[in-house]
């Protein structure tokens, strides 16, 4: 339900190449142990199940935000060990969906609903302590309630994968894969993602570049655009898939249109070069413009920027405008 705190993002970046032989980034030795440096909590918050029968829940699935509030309330002042309750009235504070935002009665109600036990309150109230954000920061009291809703949260199961790979022990490692497959499974596109870099790298796992591909290209397929990214260049380069640079670049495409900065850069790449697309100078220096405005530099798109004309220069800051427009 919460936000990954800052402290646990790792880049999603990839190496500048050349345009032929597209890799990923080796690696770094860290002193201290560490998730994979492509493998980040997660973003969002799940959207709350919805509860066969329950008025408050309905009226949250319906935007009567209000309405959700009101019910949540009377349900609580009736059971104070109606978790699901206090669940709902954390995320609406939370988000301030029909309330006025307050992190503070959402940590509340999410204790609350931990309390009594309901997995939903204990995975928001785990993403609350990490950030310090409405409650105080406790990652050690963070981990011991991700633990407890792993079983039945995927998005709870993957964020306690990812503090047990800062461990830096083999037990812990395993343990992680075993999380992740278990979240994979239930559809959770994070874990699909984190299970295939685990796979990639061999890390509690052994390596298997089938594998790696396999779970990559199902998170790709849920739209996890680091996923959609990293499977065009298995693609592309036949690790672990056969090799199709067509369907490379269209993996790129998907997730260049979601604003994706490397998969956008390794698009430009192909239409520069002819690779899987047709060769469109226009085309390439549009999302060579975007890649590069997000901080994404690239010396041999600089150097093939150069052959455009005026005309076809302006055509492609036209495109880039257009993509920008809402």
């Amino acid at each position: 339900m919460r936000t990954r705190p800052s402290s646990l993002i790792f880049a999603v970046m990839l190496a500048i190449v050349s345009p032929m032989a597209v890799k990923t980034a080796s690696a770094q030795q860290q002193a201290k142990p560490q998730a994979p440096k492509f493998l980040p909590m997660p973003q969002s918050a799940q959207r709350l199940p919805t509860q066969e029968g329950d008025k408050a829940y309905a009226a949250y699935q319906l935007g009567l935000y209000r309405e959700a509030m009101q019910e949540a309330e009377a349900r609580a002042k009736a059971n104070p060990k109606d978790g699901a309750a206090f669940t709902l009235m954390g995320e609406l504070y939370a988000k301030g969906f029909g309330v006025k935002p307050d992190l503070v009665k959402a940590g509340q109600n999410f204790q609350k609903a931990a309390a009594a036990g309901d997995a939903q309150g204990q995975y928001a109230l785990a993403m609350l302590k990490l950030e310090g954000k409405g409650v105080t920061k406790d990652e050690p009291g963070a981990r011991a309630l991700l633990e407890k809703a792993s079983a039945k949260v995927p998005a709870a199961a993957y964020a306690f994968g990812l503090m047990l790979l800062t461990d830096g022990k083999a037990d812990s490692d395993r343990r992680a894969v075993t999380l992740f497959q278990d979240a994979a499974l239930r559809g959770d596109a994070d874990a699909q993602y984190g299970l295939a870099v685990l796979y990639k790298e061999g890390r509690g796992v052994p390596k298997s570049p089938p594998d790696a591909a396999l779970w990559m290209g199902r998170a790709a397929l849920s739209k996890n655009v680091a996923a959609e990214t990293e499977y065009g260049i298995m693609l592309f380069n036949g690790e672990g898939v056969a090799k199709n640079e067509q369907a490379a670049a269209a993996m790129f495409r998907r997730a260049a249109e979601k604003n994706g900065a490397v998969a956008q850069n390794r698009l430009a790449r192909l239409y520069f070069a002819g690779r899987g697309v047709r060769r469109d100078l226009v085309e390439g220096a549009k999302w060579a413009i975007l890649s590069n405005a997000q901080g994404l530099k690239d010396p041999w798109l600089d150097d093939a920027m150069r052959e455009l004309t005026p005309g076809e220069r302006r055509q492609a800051e036209e495109a880039v405008q257009r993509f920008l427009s809402p």
